[in-house]
């Protein structure tokens, strides 16, 4: 079994004429890059597709990369630019899809009637999220789900920390309040 590499020796390689040493980069990063544009494109062709020009854009730009973030964080923010470029293109009313969230919820080591109730509790969750605005329900995933810090969804978005604080407590609210009057 071999060591993966260190994602700087791995661009230094590139930047010195390895082109080829960028298969390595795919490798290390195309599941967590898909998860990204999954949760947010929701078909999985619309993903393979998104990301391939996230892997294209990646490859173009890495002789540019400053490393003034890490690696992944710089394909991540690549990957949801795309993502939010091609939901705007296709005018797609629903962000996000969850069912890689949902299915936890409903796993085998409950009864049935627990197995129900968790699911139509997760549709309802799933429900408050599509109503929140655009901005609120990218911090709010990007910060719940993908467990980014604000410094990083910042960099991301190119938005305040404190916007972003804001937006995430604003997100939460809602959901609870939206939760609250329909369960």
């Amino acid at each position: 079994m071999t060591k993966e590499r260190d994602d700087i020796d791995l661009i230094r390689e590139f930047k010195s004429g390895n082109k080829v040493v960028y298969n390595e980069i795919v490798r290390k990063y195309e599941k967590r890059i898909y998860l990204v544009i999954k949760r947010m494109v929701g078909d999985h062709d619309d993903t393979n597709d998104v990301m391939q020009e996230v892997f294209i854009k990646a490859y173009d730009a890495l002789e540019g990369f400053r490393e003034e973030s890490n690696l992944y964080t710089w394909l991540y923010r690549i990957a949801v630019n795309f993502s939010i470029n091609f939901l705007n293109k296709k005018k797609l009313r629903q962000f996000f899809h969850y069912d890689e969230l949902i299915t936890p919820l409903i796993s085998g080591d409950l009864k049935p009637d627990e197995r129900m109730e968790k699911a139509e509790q997760s549709n309802e969750i799933e429900k408050a999220i599509e109503t929140l605005p655009h901005m609120q329900r990218l911090t709010f995933v990007m910060r719940y789900y993908d467990e980014l810090s604000y410094e990083e969804i910042s960099k991301i978005l190119k938005k305040s920390v404190g916007t972003l604080k804001a937006n995430y407590f604003h997100a939460f609210k809602k959901i609870e309040e939206y939760l609250k009057n329909e369960m």
